[in-house]
């Protein structure tokens, strides 16, 4: 007798087992923090507030960049907010972060904000670039089929034969 003439007809139906989960992501065009949003992590803002130059090269780095790049800014242009030329390494480097995390704006814009707000300009890129470098997990569930009630058993497409 071949393993053919033995099987038995199907009375119950494999059921999968998990639950089945969609992942949106909503990507607004915008920065996820304000310019003057330095509370939400005081670590960068006391990086910025007690050694700018520093945290310039850091947050240059940790975007992918050069680490002495920040440090080719002309002198001390844009340290106080009051200059007379916004600092040509500092704004391509907004235009920069802007462009890489789609950011909506404009290079006027950019030069607008290291004018009037240089180190709160650096802490937003440097919020802006850590919240995106956050690993995003996800997680699989492996499916059961369930021959009866309660009784997981690993699918077969075919019963093994007997010899």
């Amino acid at each position: 007798m071949s393993w053919m003439e033995t099987m038995q007809p199907v009375s119950v139906q494999p059921v999968q087992v998990g639950q089945a989960m969609s992942i949106n992501f909503v990507n607004t065009n915008e920065w996820s923090s304000g310019v003057c949003d330095c509370c939400q992590d005081m670590g960068i803002c006391c990086c910025a507030f007690w050694c700018l130059p520093c945290f310039q090269c850091k947050t240059v780095s940790d975007f992918g960049e050069c680490l002495c790049l920040p440090l080719l800014d002309p002198g001390c242009l844009g340290y106080f907010g009051t200059t007379l030329a916004c600092p040509p390494i500092s704004l391509a480097m907004r235009a920069a972060v802007r462009e890489r995390y789609r950011i909506k704006g404009a290079i006027c814009d950019d030069c607008c904000m290291l004018y009037c707000c240089f180190s709160c300009s650096w802490c937003q890129m440097a919020r802006e670039i850590k919240k995106k470098k956050q690993p995003v997990t996800f997680m699989t569930a492996q499916t059961t089929t369930m021959v009866g009630p309660g009784h997981p058993q690993p699918y077969q497409a075919y019963p093994p034969p007997t010899y």
